[in-house]
């Protein structure tokens, strides 16, 4: 890679890029306001339209988007004639979580002993932005853009909530492009290049159940009256069968992969799953996450063990979330899952289902051109390897309304997210290694396709 001009000036960059994610990082944009002030992720915002504009962007615009946050947009014209590129990354991020759960704070930068920088959207997907601004900025040092370049950074993305999917339904002509590169996928791991193939879908539902007018005390009452807990209990019970494999009535849960196999072995470190813990469900690990659908349990609201008195509880909620594989329709899975819900509901008790977000599964076509120049760049900036493909269990609404607007589009997924980041989790990381030759690997692709 060292001869490699796009690769020298890369490596001569990452000491900005650092500065630069530092300062993203330390923005608590998360993107559910009756927790984190709206003013972190308008601030985050107007970084990026900063920087957008500072590289020379025309058109940089903050996008009030319907569901009340805002999307950044902006167009860098290449020469007459190229193809046009649209490169996607999301400045929103997940909740820190349990903040004394990390080792160092969440919203600073920090570079540990292992080498790799640590924050909350160090990886996801802050840092997607910061790669696509790296590949930009060695392609210019290095005889210029050979394609016109849209970029637009989501700013709700984590909350499922649909406002950059709907605004781009409503002006469609806004993001049409010739090639997506979506940086919010990763590598299958470290220092392997992948390509994300599938994505799941995603349903998301808070589901509260009412037995009582008022807590009881459960001396007085318990053992008659019905308890919404322990109703709330058995209905997320029904949920999963015996082997924790996920049992929704009319949902089909036995499709399988076909492509790259993920150890078990190698599975349990990348979950960090305890000795003795047993996985669950069946079919192969790639079966299991990429291929069919898997229910979890977000959060429950029920009164905290600390504090907690003698009663039975009149109500109960939960938050419920049901990724969904390709082949499966989003909106008929969610029909199934509310259908089950009410159906397992126990003792005639009052269950009330509130959407909360609905994404579909999607599909990517590696036989177009786009992977081909993909698969060159990676094997120069990934040198001795062959590029990869890879389901993800995660989903980004966004590439469906993108693929359904413009069926000529070829859209790739990579990104940053190796199972080393443990985006979502407490103490997520990039590795700088793998930020620097993706960003080689982009330049190098939009170079190849606008030859192609």
């Amino acid at each position: 890679m060292s001869s490699n001009p796009v690769a020298e000036t890369v490596a001569s960059l990452m000491p900005r890029a650092r500065a630069e994610l530092t300062e993203l990082v330390a923005f608590r944009s998360v993107a559910d306001f009756e927790q984190f002030p709206r003013s972190e992720s308008e601030a985050a915002a107007n970084w990026v339209a900063d920087a957008l504009t500072a590289e020379g962007f025309q058109d940089v615009a903050l996008l009030d988007t319907p569901d009340g946050t805002q999307s950044v947009y902006g167009y860098l014209p290449g020469p007459e004639g190229a193809k046009t590129v649209l490169l996607y990354a999301h400045y929103d991020v997940q909740p820190p979580l349990d903040e004394a759960g990390w080792q160092t704070p969440p919203f600073e930068l920090t570079e540990r002993e292992d080498g790799r920088w640590y924050g909350r959207g160090a990886a996801d997907c802050k840092g997607g932005l910061i790669m696509h601004l790296l590949a930009l900025r060695a392609l210019k040092a290095d005889g210029g853009i050979p394609v016109h370049v849209k970029f637009i950074a989501e700013g709700s993305e984590e909350q499922g909530t649909g406002g950059l999917e709907r605004y781009a339904e409503a002006h469609p002509g806004l993001l049409d492009a010739n090639a997506v590169v979506i940086g919010d996928a990763g590598n299958f791991r470290t220092g392997l290049p992948t390509v994300t193939a599938t994505l799941r879908g995603m349903t998301m539902m808070r589901v509260r159940i009412d037995t009582l007018e008022g807590n009881l005390h459960s001396g007085q009452f318990g053992g008659a009256a019905p308890d919404a807990l322990a109703a709330l209990i058995r209905v997320l019970d029904s949920l999963r069968a015996k082997d924790g494999s996920t049992t929704i009535d009319g949902l089909t849960p036995d499709a399988s992969w076909e492509g790259l196999a993920y150890d078990e072995e190698q599975f349990r470190k990348d979950a960090k799953v305890l000795d003795g813990v047993e996985l669950i469900g069946d079919g192969t690990v790639a079966d299991r996450i990429w291929a069919r659908p898997a229910v979890t349990v977000l959060g429950i609201d029920c009164p905290p063990v600390v504090g907690a008195t003698p009663s039975v509880q009149a109500s109960a909620r939960a938050l419920v979330s049901l990724r969904v594989p390709p082949g499966i329709d989003a909106a008929e899975a969610n029909k199934l899952l509310r259908a089950h819900i009410e159906a397992h509901t126990p003792w005639g008790a009052r269950v009330s289902i509130e959407q909360v977000g609905q994404g579909q599964p999607f599909s990517a076509d590696t036989t177009s051109p786009a992977y081909a120049a993909m698969a060159d760049a990676m094997a120069v900036a990934y040198p001795g390897q062959e590029m990869q493909y890879a389901g993800q269990g995660g989903s980004i609404p966004l590439c469906n309304t993108l693929a359904a607007l413009y069926p000529h589009a070829e859209i790739l997924l990579i990104g940053l997210s190796e199972p080393a980041a443990q985006i979502h989790a407490v103490n997520e990381s990039v590795s700088p290694q793998e930020l620097e030759r993706l960003s080689i690997a982009e330049a190098l692709f939009l170079r190849n396709y606008a030859a192609s």
